[in-house]
């Protein structure tokens, strides 16, 4: 855990002075939420048949979903552990029945529906013009709403494995089981294929996050406080000009971006025609 955290700090630390040498590059920025903003990021839109989305939990709170980070999410709520503590593979292996009260209680939002920006994405897509939606979310909402080529960096509570056999388990059976989830065929403990801090990111999704960023035309970052390592390093590896962020606050990679507008996605993406 200790190498755990180090690799992470020194990943942000690179990642910071690689921010304030690019800001040193970018010639200009747009900023706020003014409606010369959301014109530009129109005008890309419609230009481009090269985009990607790079999104993070703000994406999914317009659909009741709450997110980790902001002052109304899971971070800020009293546990008789911090969120990030049991959401950790220490955590889930030393104290499992308590990480599943927790998760069956706070992770499984299984009623939960795609919202404006979901299915604005699934029709870009659908129309040509997105090549590829990389989430942090692992809720299945961009699926859920039509999205095909959609790559989970942090997985899905939707797939959930036996540890013995791997026998695939439903997310309903999870939510409807008491104590530690036991698998149906072979009785062995039961793991969501979502991934904890203290455990490493899919090799192969990763390699296809960094490929279709780092081939954008257009990258769209939404929704994330860009404060989760290895994933908001990703943005490193695009190459374009048009790196837009859209976020309700201020994030550390704010003066990378080409455009920035401060307010919510759906506000923005309900905008869109395809």
């Amino acid at each position: 855990m200790q190498m755990w955290t180090s690799w992470c700090e020194s990943y942000k630390s690179v990642a910071q002075k690689i921010i304030g040498s690019n800001l040193k590059k970018k010639g200009w920025i747009h900023m706020g939420n003014s409606d010369s903003s959301v014109e530009t990021f129109l005008q890309w839109i419609k230009a481009s048949d090269n985009i990607v989305f790079f999104g993070g939990a703000g994406v999914s709170t317009e659909s009741g979903i709450p997110d980790f980070r902001s002052v109304d999410g899971l971070y800020n709520q009293k546990y008789d552990y911090p969120p990030e503590t049991i959401l950790s593979h220490t955590f889930y292996r030393k104290h499992p029945q308590e990480f599943y009260r927790f998760y069956r209680d706070k992770m499984l939002c299984l009623d939960a529906e795609p919202n404006i920006t979901h299915y604005k994405l699934a029709e870009l897509e659908k129309a040509g013009k997105l090549k590829g939606v990389v989430t942090q979310n692992i809720d299945g909402l961009h699926q859920k709403a039509g999205s095909k080529n959609v790559m989970e960096l942090h997985g899905s509570v939707l797939r959930n494995y036996c540890e013995r056999c791997l026998q695939f388990v439903s997310a309903e059976e999870i939510l409807h089981s008491t104590g530690v989830p036991k698998c149906p065929k072979c009785g062995g403990p039961v793991k969501p294929d979502v991934v904890l801090y203290e455990e490493g990111l899919n090799q192969k999704t990763l390699e296809d996050a960094i490929y279709y960023i780092s081939h954008a035309d257009v990258l769209i970052v939404g929704g994330t406080s860009l404060a989760v390592y290895p994933a908001a390093g990703l943005i490193d590896y695009y190459n374009g000009n048009k790196l837009l962020l859209i976020n309700k606050s201020t994030t550390p990679m704010d003066a990378r971006a080409d455009l920035l507008i401060q307010q919510g996605l759906g506000s923005v993406f309900e905008q869109i025609e395809v």
